[in-house]
């Protein structure tokens, strides 16, 4: 199993793959015949990598362990369930078909739930516990609910069009929400809610974060509460300022028109500010931001001891980020310190930050080209880990032994692993066990931690561990044997092999591939998987998404390649695409085609790329750039003329195209119609309020004018998550067959 994760030499490649595959048939013969993984199967529950808990928190005296659970037979449906952390047994504490109203959820929540990617959930999607332990808040159809351990549960809301963002305050003196644009509390022990903010309506929002907050900051709320429950620090943005989008979602039984305040580049944003208050709703400030009113709110904290507010202000072109200190009686503002931007870059935000009790701050940066950790104290800074390599998250900080835990891929690019270091600077050691890759999080006292870690042979598991990483116990060990969903499958699982290859500038470009059983002498088409823009690392020692196992048994070889502008690998390799969308990322897609050409079981005449969002829009530029390169493309929902995408993402790599205009033209998916001589199939949501159809349509229209054939499948009612839709993969595959052909040759 060790030999499938290693990486592949490039010039031994082939003949790996052909030993491998010996190997493979002889530990095949011993297994029962598997089961040919349909899409029917892929999209039906249960989920094929076994029921995996959600939300895992463990409650304040750390005797319960609480997790969403999807039901038996309904994978997108969750309930809140609790595990005992001393015997290990598990109990359903609150049945989702119990609670709620079955009203339909408001137009804002079904964006907040597009924006975090849960829009297919349903049931109990998040959770909250009361500080004392008791009692868990728990939200339903709009409505909140609090949860005894016992089961039993109380509504605490009744409202028509529903709340957003509860949450139970630090010392569980309240219960908070947003309601009709404004901010309300509620006793936790009973009695009246009422508002805290007054003014919310039209196009004034107080607690809730806004679209761009949302969508492409990870920032999901509006409001902060002080440790002590004194104050409140809210958010008020004024949607005035921004452009109104006509957006038609367009569905089987209709259309609904709506009238979208979308911040596309180059357009206003919301107008925000930041204001303090008692939990009495007194002695209200506002916060001195600036005299740049056009900047971002990136990220409000209170210090420990709730004395003052730390607050990340953003500039508009995101090359600059200043950290504030801010006195919550005056609402006067201090800079600490700032970061600035390496030339022909950008800031990435980040929550690897903490204030510590002692008053030193824990701050990750960028400033040596990696992201590390530093820290401030006492005015100096001391930089706590250091390499070619970067820290991707602040896990914990035990602050009477001196230590912090964070996640790295300090051993392996592939890997991410939870290490330690002294505060006081040292070598980090490390947690976790190699060939996996892992997520964790702790407790806040930095003593038991949550591991959840998969590969390519293994579903994600879960395990609670203590502080020196020793596993204590499994939550979910999910081994795919026995009634596992996918054991009936696992004799036809195909191993994945990882290599690199060399882009123009000598940067070292990751790649995973699956291949079927290689037949000697036979050719193979190649569906080649890119996404390519900034952000995401999708080549990692982790579990695949069944599909890939599906293809791989149609007949495909599965290859996937990590172009330079791709994550946790350092500022100047993200960097390569600044101001330069559609351009170094096509090159390294080229260069992964071109390396495929040059082994003996790819054939070289059918090799077809996909890919979805800014993965759709690659798909465009890399036939456009290169006609005959590829057999055929799939771009699903595009982005195709980043005028029409939002300012915080686009402007962010792409600058403002007030100013930067050569670059956005540049860039645009299609500047040549005529040069789309490749079989292209066009998909997208009709509902899509993320990227708009318009970028689909605009490109179809320019097809047309050109008399250019390609084939289209549009999705009433889908939003950006069409492509979980099995109608997607079965037209993939039908448009598949008809221009490459499946299997071998």
């Amino acid at each position: 199993m060790r030999s499938w994760l290693a990486v592949v030499a490039l010039a031994t490649v082939a003949t790996g793959a052909l030993v491998a595959d010996a190997a493979q048939a002889q530990a095949d013969a011993a297994r029962p015949a598997a089961q040919r993984l349909t899409l029917e199967r892929i999209f039906a529950a249960p989920d094929l990598g076994g029921q995996q808990p959600r939300s895992l928190k463990l409650s304040p005296d750390g005797r319960l362990l609480t997790f969403l659970r999807p039901r038996a037979d309904d994978r997108f449906r969750l309930d809140l369930w609790a595990r005992d952390t001393a015997t290990g047994q598990e109990r359903m504490l609150v049945d989702s078909t119990r609670v709620g109203s079955g009203a339909a959820l408001s137009e804002a929540e079904k964006m907040q739930r597009e924006r975090a990617r849960i829009g297919a959930l349903t049931g109990i999607i998040r959770y909250d516990w009361s500080p004392d332990g008791r009692q868990l808040l728990v939200p339903a159809d709009g409505d909140l609910y609090l949860a005894g351990l016992d089961g039993a549960t109380r509504r605490l809301t009744e409202v028509k069009g529903g709340v957003l963002n509860g949450e139970v305050s630090p010392r569980g003196g309240f219960v908070s929400y947003v309601r009709d644009q404004n901010l309300w509390l509620q006793p936790l022990a009973g009695g009246a809610a009422r508002a805290l903010t007054q003014g919310g309506g039209g196009t004034v929002h107080f607690g809730e974060a806004e679209f761009v907050a949302q969508e492409e900051m990870d920032r999901r709320t509006g409001y902060w509460w002080s440790p002590d429950d004194r104050y409140v620090a809210v958010e008020r943005f004024d949607e005035a300022p921004v452009q109104v989008f006509t957006r038609a979602a367009i569905g089987a039984a209709g259309t609904e028109i709506y009238q979208q305040r979308y911040p596309a580049a180059g357009t206003p944003n919301v107008a925000v500010e930041l204001h303090v208050m008692r939990a009495d709703g007194k002695g209200q400030v506002k916060v001195d931001l600036g005299t740049d009113p056009d900047i971002y709110l990136a990220r409000v904290d209170w210090l420990p001891d709730g004395s003052a507010l730390l607050v990340q202000r953003e500039n508009r072109s995101q090359t600059r980020l200043d950290v504030l200190r801010v006195d919550p009686a005056t609402g006067k503002a201090t800079p600490l310190f700032s970061e600035t931007a390496a030339p022909r870059s950008w800031i990435n935000l980040t929550d690897s930050y903490r204030a510590l009790a002692d008053g030193g701050l824990l701050w990750r940066s960028e400033r040596d080209g990696y992201g590390h950790l530093w820290l401030l104290r006492a005015g100096r800074w001391t930089q706590l880990t250091k390499g070619p390599w970067v820290v991707t998250g602040l896990v914990a900080v035990d602050e009477a032994a001196g230590k912090v835990y964070f996640m790295a891929n300090k051993d392996d690019v592939l890997e991410q692993q939870l290490y330690v270091v002294p505060l006081a600077g040292g070598t980090p050691e490390r947690l976790t066990e190699r060939g996996w890759q892992n997520n964790v999080t702790a407790d806040g006292a930095a003593q038991r931690f949550l591991v959840t870690r998969s590969n390519p042979n293994q579903p994600p598991q879960v395990y609670l561990a203590d502080a020196a990483g020793k596993r204590l116990a499994w939550v979910n060990e999910n081994r795919v044997e026995g009634d596992h969903p996918y054991a009936p499958y696992l004799a036809a699982h195909r191993p994945v092999t990882f290599g690199t290859i060399k882009a123009e500038d000598g940067s070292d470009l990751h790649w995973q591939m699956v291949t079927p059983k290689l037949e000697p002498g036979k050719r193979y088409p190649v569906f080649f998987q890119h996404y390519g823009g900034p952000g995401p690392q999708n080549v990692a020692r982790d579990w695949k998404n069944p599909l890939i196992q599906h293809i791989v048994d149609r007949g495909w070889i599965y290859f996937e390649l990590d172009n330079r502008g791709s994550a946790n690998r350092g500022v100047e390799f993200e960097s390569a695409i600044w101001h330069a969308m559609g351009t170094v990322e096509v090159a390294d897609q080229r260069a992964g085609a071109t390396y495929l050409k040059t082994l003996g079981y790819v054939d070289p005449k059918r090799i077809a790329t996909y890919g979805w969002s800014y993965g759709g829009y690659m798909s465009l530029k890399m036939i456009e750039a290169d006609p005959g390169l590829y057999a055929a493309a799939i771009s699903g929902a595009p982005v195709t003329d980043w005028h029409l995408y939002d300012s915080h993402y686009t402007e962010r790599y792409m600058g403002d195209p007030r100013t930067d205009a050569a670059a956005y033209d540049t860039s645009r998916a299609v500047r040549d119609p005529k040069r789309i001589t490749t079989p292209l199939l066009l998909l997208h949501g009709m509902a899509d309020d993320n990227v708009f159809l318009d970028n689909s349509t605009k490109v179809a229209a320019a097809l047309q004018a050109a008399d250019m054939p390609f084939d289209l499948m549009f999705y009433p009612g889908k939003t950006h998550s069409a492509v979980r839709d099995i109608h997607v993969w079965t037209t993939i595959e039908r448009f598949l067959d008809a221009h490459v052909g499946s299997g071998p040759k």
